[in-house]
């Protein structure tokens, strides 16, 4: 006899994806079957991140292809957004906010010019300061997409009750943090990039 589920817990997995094993579970056994001792712990936490940040990303990307955007610009127009008014930073704020180097920065801030959707002006009072300010268009594109953007991640995470969301977002901080601290590596960046 089948049980009830608990009211808000994810539903179960039908057709095929219920036949199948978990694979992180059966890289793990092979592993211990082939290499008895083989330190395996980590591969049900770092296999599933892996390929969540690909289905993630790739999915970001298609709801961003469908609306005109590339990743890097949205982030840059949304960092720019988050500060508020005026939606003006200088580029090195933009950097430490975006965790990028200041080349990085600069690449986007070029190609946001080119589309107009940001313009750079001097920074007053400091010599080589540069700042970045949102233009009504790159204003208008950031409104336009953050919804769909956000919108299309809250409904792939909607598995998760509230609840285990905010305890999973608090494991991945800790998480996070540590690996960061153990690599001494801060920068974040989207997968895939040096």
């Amino acid at each position: 006899m089948a049980r009830e589920p608990e009211p808000g817990a994810p539903a179960e997995p039908t057709g095929a994806a219920a036949d199948a094993a978990y694979p992180v579970e059966e890289i793990a056994a092979a592993w211990q079957r082939e290499r008895p001792g083989t330190p395996v712990s980590s591969i049900g936490i770092v296999t599933p991140i892996w390929r969540l940040a690909k289905l993630l990303g790739d999915d970001r990307r298609r709801v961003l292809n469908g609306a005109g955007v590339d990743v890097a610009t949205l982030d840059l127009l949304s960092v720019l957004r988050r500060g508020g008014p005026p939606y003006t930073l200088s580029t090195r704020e933009l950097s430490r906010r975006s965790l990028l180097t200041a080349g990085a920065i600069s690449q986007r801030v070029a190609r946001a010019e080119r589309e107009g959707l940001v313009a750079r002006r001097p920074g007053g009072g400091r010599p080589r300061t540069v700042l970045v300010e949102l233009t009504p268009a790159g204003h208008d594109l950031v409104e336009s997409t953050v919804d769909q953007v956000l919108g299309r991640e809250a409904e792939l995470i909607q598995a998760l009750t509230p609840g285990q969301q905010e305890q999973l977002a608090g494991l991945l901080r800790i998480l996070l943090q540590d690996v960061q601290r153990r690599l001494g590596d801060d920068r974040i960046s989207q997968v895939g990039e040096e």
